[in-house]
């Protein structure tokens, strides 16, 4: 995966979309796959008022799923 000068692309990048249609956007590159240059990964878009977040509240996604159970049980049948 590599930008559109040449940088090797990586998730967790921050990046600058120039689209040929509207305002350019700002934000973190997730989701994209190796070996495909289009229509590839995600932009999570960021703010200048984005939460400001104290690491030591946070926690890693992959930690908070491997705490729930590996099958969430129906609750909906009676």
């Amino acid at each position: 995966m590599h930008y559109k000068n040449g940088r090797e692309a990586k998730n967790g990048d921050k990046v600058v979309l120039l689209p040929s249609y509207g305002p350019p956007v700002v934000g973190i590159l997730y989701d994209a796959v190796a070996g495909n240059d289009y229509c590839n990964g995600k932009i999570a878009v960021t703010h200048q008022n984005d939460p400001c977040p104290n690491l030591k509240e946070c926690l890693h996604l992959d930690d908070v799923l491997a705490a729930l159970p590996a099958e969430v049980p129906d609750t909906t049948a009676a």
